[in-house]
């Protein structure tokens, strides 16, 4: 396992990524003064984001299905934990933006190379509802054990 995001698990046979690309944002927004620089207030944590650009060799590893699956789990809105493969907890993030070029076609129009990139957002803010589950009795049971 690379690393899973909610229940979806990025490895070889799903999708394995090629580069981790993360940028994270911290606020200093300037005020103007009078005869002098702009002065810089530091005002928190700004965004903080994810990239998993990879290729998908569906002969050799991967199903075109790991991308179907993460579209519908963008399409519930909710927000899903991200787990390194080393355990590392990296928080609650949603899925932003999903691309892919699909190349080097089938006679029947299946493509042998599918490049992908996705892109995660940081949203950690404690909201219960936001957490992602397989199912609406997940979500139920997660409230009433968090009460």
């Amino acid at each position: 396992m690379m690393m899973a995001l909610g229940m979806f698990v990025f490895s070889l046979e799903t999708l394995a990524y090629q580069e981790l690309q993360r940028q994270t944002d911290w606020r200093h927004p300037s005020s103007p003064r009078v005869g002098a620089q702009p002065a810089r207030q530091y005002a928190g944590r700004g965004e903080d984001a994810i990239t998993l650009p990879g290729v998908l060799l569906p002969e050799l590893a991967g199903t075109p299905l790991s991308l179907d699956t993460l579209r519908l789990m963008a399409d519930t809105g909710r927000a899903w934990p991200l787990v390194e493969g080393t355990g590392r907890i990296l928080g609650l993030w949603v899925i932003e933006q999903l691309q892919e070029t699909r190349t080097l076609f089938f006679q029947d129009g299946a493509a042998r190379r599918i490049e992908f990139s996705l892109q995660l957002a940081r949203v950690d803010d404690g909201r219960v509802d936001l957490l992602g589950a397989a199912t609406g009795a997940g979500v139920s049971l997660l409230r009433r054990i968090l009460s």
